[in-house]
């Protein structure tokens, strides 16, 4: 029997299992408590590669693939990079189905001047071993390094100017592609903000067009990144985009896929704890107790060593905007769940990985993008939690970060906090000057860090849910000092951290937990 999408805890419930980082935290709630679940997984297509042609030969608003071709020409295929989805998915990912398919298309008309340009932005480089996942054996050994290689948004012959928006947005590009003849973009959209004009603008893009909208005054006028037309993040990246498709041309392919994030040995995570089996709550317990006895790199092991199971629901080509209204409505048909009503508290487990540290430590400005940003924008209508609500979480806030991959976020964290967490006073005083530093510069070109511009981007991310919530309350933090400097308040158990947000609530408060992974959105009325 299929579980309802959202349950009231009565005093018989289960206790709810959910994650503390890379463990998992079984906590009571009170009677009355309200459980938001993820749907369950959408059907996938039944043959995905029959579906790529079809989309490829039929697609929206624009002539077929195979009719832009011709020998000669100059073609950019650029892939979204390993930020989604989360975590990987099992070979062959859909991305190597949707290239193997476009590349004999090219070949049969002729065009072998072909680069491939993973789409990272001021996200780290791909190593060779994670684009070979994404990609396939076979298009990894003929094309790497010299034509499939990640994107520099730091190559000082590698960018090129495009033009200005209205509103003075500069739209500058990897010049590869904005030189070609035919951009290509293969994209794996895994949330409604995923996709359109944000893969191509943003996904070959460097600082100086990223400064236009991940600053704080666009972000403060963002009502959920999850609901495009109330973003002002999307509302400046589509204005952007058409300046990009005027002068550039676009030919977009997008997937969805379903939310099957677990395989069948963790497939009970995904369910109402009330409806486990014998079976399943024995595994359940088994894995707490797991858990519990094993060093961190060990816990995270068992999470990511089976690829996700997820399946391709959908694929789509042609003329961006066109594509995007198809890919979206797929998306909210997997993800949005009906709500009625907001909370006063709302309580979330953050899980062990998030778009920013696959394969490496979820650090603690991380699990602050993953509360106040992701999951607090986790929503269409209206946020889940009221206006000055409080946001309970779990997770242990370790003051560890992955030094080849973090490294300009340690000195964001713990030489610029502690001077303020004002974003706009962060932005004004030091983004500039930290985002040029040689050191870290090198680190982004050569090395795989992030870009030194992008632990601010991930401070200003969480912007909307900070300038929203009345507080932020972390359960099982392993120290004061992290959850102190993020602006969170510290509680040692569940029942503690209710006690407290009752404190600034009504008398009766609605309590609701937010039952992720997998992915969900409230749809909220």
């Amino acid at each position: 029997m299929t579980s309802p999408l959202v349950v009231t805890l009565d005093r018989r419930s289960a206790p709810r299992s959910i994650f503390y980082g890379d463990r998992l935290m079984e906590v009571d709630m009170p009677a009355g408590t309200r459980v938001v679940y993820p749907r369950q997984p959408l059907a996938g297509l039944k043959d995905p590669d029959a579906a790529i042609r079809y989309a490829l030969n039929h697609p929206y608003g624009t002539d077929p693939l195979h009719a832009k071709l011709r020998p000669g020409m100059k073609v950019v295929i650029a892939i979204d990079d390993i930020s989604l989805p989360l975590p990987p998915m099992r070979r062959p990912d859909v991305r190597e189905r949707v290239l193997t398919i476009v590349l004999e298309m090219l070949a049969d008309h002729g065009v072998d001047d072909i680069e491939m340009i993973i789409a990272t932005s001021v996200h780290r480089r791909m190593t060779a071993d994670e684009v070979r996942h994404i990609v396939g054996d076979k298009i990894f050994n003929a094309y790497w390094p010299d034509r499939l290689y990640n994107h520099d948004a730091e190559d000082p012959n590698g960018m090129k100017e495009v033009g200005t928006t209205e509103q003075g947005e500069v739209v500058e590009l990897n010049r590869r592609a904005v030189e070609s003849d035919l951009v290509i973009y293969v994209n794996l959209n895994l949330v409604p903000m995923d996709g359109g004009h944000k893969s191509v603008t943003v996904g070959l893009c460097g600082y100086k067009s990223l400064m236009s909208h991940h600053n704080p005054k666009v972000m403060r006028e963002c009502h959920s990144y999850m609901d495009p037309k109330r973003s002002a993040l999307a509302d400046s990246v589509n204005r952007m985009g058409k300046v990009t498709n005027r002068n550039l041309n676009v030919f977009t392919i997008e997937t969805t896929i379903n939310n099957r994030m677990f395989d069948r040995p963790l497939q009970f995570l995904h369910k109402n704890e009330d409806d486990l089996t014998g079976v399943e709550k024995a595994a359940l317990k088994g894995l707490n107790f797991t858990l519990s006895k094993l060093p961190q790199q060990a816990r995270q092991e068992i999470f990511q060593r089976v690829p996700s199971p997820y399946e391709m629901t959908g694929v789509f080509a042609g003329e961006t905007e066109a594509v995007h209204e198809h890919t979206i409505a797929r998306s909210f048909e997997q993800y949005a769940v009906p709500v009625k009503g907001q909370a006063d508290i709302m309580v979330c487990g953050i899980p062990y990985i998030s778009p920013y540290n696959v394969n490496s430590f979820l650090n603690p400005l991380l699990v602050q993008v993953l509360a106040e940003g992701y999951l607090f924008n986790c929503y269409r209508g209206k946020p889940l939690v009221k206006k000055g609500g409080t946001l309970i979480i779990t997770h242990p806030c370790t003051d560890y970060f992955d030094k080849e991959h973090h490294a300009p976020y340690i000195e964001f964290v713990h030489n610029l906090l502690p001077e303020t967490r004002d974003a706009v006073e962060l932005h004004k005083r030091y983004e500039k000057k930290f985002a040029s530093n040689p050191a870290y510069i090198q680190m982004y070109r050569t090395g795989h860090a992030y870009h030194p511009a992008h632990p601010f981007f991930m401070w200003y991310w969480g912007e909307a849910g900070r300038q929203h919530l009345g507080r932020v309350i972390v359960v099982g933090a392993d120290n004061e000092y992290i959850p102190k400097l993020l602006g969170y308040e510290t509680a040692k158990n569940m029942n503690v951290a209710l006690e407290m947000a009752q404190d600034t609530a009504p008398a009766s408060p609605e309590i609701t937990l937010f039952h992720t992974p997998p992915i969900l959105m409230a749809d909220v009325s």
